[in-house]
Order: structure tokens, then sequence, then C-alpha cells
């Protein structure tokens, strides 16, 4: 029987290098730590196949449909040629000189940092196994393992043809025919991006389009959808084939749609299963996340596990960088702790959510259906862009901000922008709606530049102090 080798012992170690890179001392006098990932770049989705790089690759489609849509304010002969091969070079031209000097900065620059490029998986509470035989162990552990996309049933990610977020975005050129299968938030943004481009693009969809979201948004954005690429709800994929070239889906209503590749965007799992988090006994959601209580403390049998802490997507139903990093703030801090100092709970929200796609949609908080659910007295309005100036300028008889109020204590309890810049204007009411702030006087008791895009914000906190 071979004898397992010494454990290496370490005071923290970190199983993720996206926000758990943020944990690591940044001086020689901190705590010995190791951080382990096994990503093909470092620094985690977000930096390299996920927010940054799309939204490089969604501003050059937002340049280009801007232009395209100019005719109807009276601009013509507009020509545009958006070329795949510069703008993927000039995205990870970027992306990946930060990514390389950030693990080359982990490898090197402190001696107190030891970098773990391996797989890995747990063999107690607070040690692991690398897929080369070493162990590690810690004091304290910090589980930030991320997530990966969700496969399909039927599409096979062996075929070349077919390729997930992580791989779309660095291939050779845009396809002619593009197929994405899936109707959420990455496969929106996915399918502006590619129609920009010029591609033939299918979105085929098992349920509703963004059905997460406010059915009105949903609506909305699915109606102007149609108008760019196609769009096919209540749809499955049942079968799959290709010959090298042309891959061809065939869907339960009996379709055969030739594409030269496919997107698979149907959702992201989160990591437990290939740590092994089960098999030490942690607690997990019904989804596979792991359980952590207020303090990000990992959980088993309902209890805190000492010295294990977890953030990002592996434990948050937000699969979102801003959360991820308010996480890792609330573990940082936590873990530094000192005998007798209070720790601190992660109650930050509401959390603000933007789907980076055309028209742009921003939201936070319940739907009116929802709030009814959990027992509110609660109503909602809506103010279209059309009815302020900017919206003149702008020609734009769709887009809108729908708000969701409690009738007692007058505060937001949820926000839905469709449309133009809804990311900046739904910050305000973030604000409004984390300080618990009543809505009453909120427009009326400051300044809104006129005009600008804000007063869409502003006269639907009009028309809801008017419902009080």
């Amino acid at each position: 029987m071979t004898e397992r080798p010494a454990a290496e012992h370490f005071d923290l170690l970190i199983i993720g290098a996206g926000s758990g890179n943020t944990l690591p001392p940044g001086d020689e006098d901190g705590p010995k730590t190791a951080i382990v990932d096994d990503g093909p770049h470092f620094g985690g989705t977000c930096l390299n196949v996920g927010c940054i790089p799309t939204k490089m690759f969604v501003h050059v489609a937002d340049v280009v449909r801007n232009a395209r849509d100019a005719q109807r304010l009276g601009v013509h002969d507009v020509r545009l040629r958006p070329s795949w091969p510069e703008v993927r070079d000039r995205v990870f031209g970027r992306i990946d000189q930060i990514s390389e000097g950030g693990e080359s900065y982990r490898e090197h620059g402190n001696p107190r940092v030891t970098l773990v490029r391996e797989r890995v998986e747990m063999l107690g509470d607070r040690e692991v196994l690398t897929a080369s035989g070493r162990r590690l162990s810690a004091e304290t552990l910090v589980i930030a393992a991320g997530s990966r996309a969700r496969h399909h049933d039927v599409v096979p990610l062996s075929s070349p043809l077919v390729h997930t977020s992580d791989t779309i975005m660095r291939i050779d050129d845009a396809p002619r025919r593009l197929a994405i299968i899936g109707g959420g938030s990455i496969a929106s943004e996915f399918a502006h991006v590619f129609s920009a481009f010029g591609s033939e693009v299918t979105q085929l969809v098992r349920g509703r389009v963004l059905s997460s979201l406010d059915a009105d948004v949903a609506a909305t954005f699915t109606e102007a959808a149609r108008e760019r690429w196609r769009v096919e709800t209540g749809t499955s994929v049942v079968d799959f084939s290709e010959d090298g070239r042309v891959a061809t889906l065939t869907t339960d209503a009996g379709e055969r749609i030739e594409v030269d590749a496919v997107l698979v965007a149907i959702g992201r799992i989160p990591n437990t299963d290939t740590l092994g988090t089960y098999e030490v006994g942690f607690d997990h959601h019904d989804d596979g996340r792991l359980r952590v209580d207020a303090y990000q403390r990992v959980l088993r049998d309902g209890h805190p596990v000492p010295g294990v802490f977890a953030l990002g997507d592996i434990d948050s139903e937000h699969q979102l960088k801003h959360v991820a990093n308010h996480e890792a703030r609330v573990v940082a801090h936590n873990i530094a702790v000192e005998s007798g100092r209070r720790l601190m709970k992660n109650t930050l929200g509401p959390v603000p959510d933007v789907v980076f796609t055309d028209p742009q949609i921003a939201s936070f908080g319940v739907t009116l259906e929802r709030a009814e659910q959990l027992g509110y007295d609660a109503f909602e309005v809506m103010h279209h862009y059309g009815s302020t100036a900017w919206g003149w300028a702008l020609e734009d008889q769709r887009s809108f901000c729908k708000l969701v109020i409690a009738r007692g204590s007058a505060t937001i309890l949820g926000a839905h922008i469709v449309g133009p810049d809804a990311a900046v204007l739904l910050q305000p009411l973030v604000l409004a709606a984390s300080f618990g702030h009543s809505i009453r006087g909120l427009a009326r008791g400051q300044y809104w530049p006129h005009p600008a895009a804000s007063e869409v914000v502003e006269n639907a906190l009009l028309r809801a102090e008017e419902e009080l």
C-alpha cells in the first residue's frame, strides 16, 4: 500500500483565482497562502470568458447596430463592415496580457504565496489532493472555484463546430450561420453580438426568452430581437449531426436547421461536483451550490464548518462578478478577525442585474406578481422613454422603466428597465432601495438634468408617488 505524501501546510488555502485572487496578502508579512486554479487562463471567468471580454464585443455590436439604425433618424448611406479577427485580437490582446501578468505576479511576486496550477479534490474539511498527488492543507480554506458552462444532452461539445461561452469568442471568424441554444442572458448577449457582426443567427429557446425577468421586459426584448435575428421559443433540440463543415440541428417540431457553428448557452453549474464537496459532507442547494451562512461560512448539517468559507458562483444564486467581489470582502474580513471581534454579515442588497444585449436590460428586486405572492400590498407603474424629450431624440417608442412599489412604506421592491443606458439608469433606484428610502419626495427633492436619459427615472418616480 502506497503511503500518501506529507501535506504541505498553509495558513490560507484558496481554490479559485477569480474573486478569490483578491484575498492573498500584498506584503511578505502576511499569512502563508496557496492559490489553486486549473483554468486554462489565470484570473477566473469574468476576466477571461465572461463579463469583460463579452462586453468589449458588445460595445462593438452596439456601435454597429446604432449606425445601422441611424436611417430612421435621417442619416443615410452608413456602411459598416466589422472585422471579427481585428476585434477579437484587440480584446484578447488586452485580456491575455492582464491574465498572464496576474499569473506571473502570483507565481513570483510574493514568497509567502504559492501558486498551484492543478485540479484538486477534497480529502477533508481543509485538505485537498492535487492531480499530480500533492497534498495541501490549511488552517483556513476558501472555496471560490466558480462555475462552468452546462452541457447539452444532445449537442456534444466534442464537435469542433460546437462552442460554449468559454470558446466562442476566440474563433477565427464570425460564422455565416450560427445557432444559439438558450434563452438567458448569455445567449441573448451573444445573439446581439453575432447578429451585428453579420451572422445569420437562429436562437432556439425551450421556454420563453429571459424567463426569469419581468414578463413585459422579456416580451419587449423578444419583439425587438425578432426584428434582427430568428427567435424560436418553445423549441427543443432533439438531434444533432455534423460533417466537419456544417452542423444540423433537429428540433422537436421536426425542423432541420443547418448552421456553420453552434453556441450552447443553457446556463452554468457550480463546480462542487468536481471538487468532492459532497464526499466531505458539506451542505448543498438542490442546484449544487454550497450552502453558506450570513458570514460566508460553509455549512455541514446546518452548522458552520470551522475554518471553511466560500464565495462566488459556487455558493451564490447570483452568478455576478459584483456579488462575488462583495462576498470576497466579507470573507477577507472574517478570516482576518481576531478573537472577540465581530464577524461581518453579508447583508448587501438588492442585487442589480444587467443583460448587455440590444435593447439593454437592467433590473433588481421582484416583479409585481412576486411581490404579491410574498404578501406585499404593492403596485407597479411604467414610464416610456418616448414620453421624455430624450426619448423623442431617440425616436424610441418601445423602451420603458417599470417600478414595483410597496404601498405602505413607499419603498422600491423592484425596478425593471429595458432600453438604452438601462444599466446606468438603474443605479439611482438601486441607491434608494439599498438604503430603504421612501420614494416620497425622491423625484422633486433633487434636480434632474434636462433633457437627459435620467428623466425617464424621474417621471417613473413621479407616477409612482401619485399612486400612493
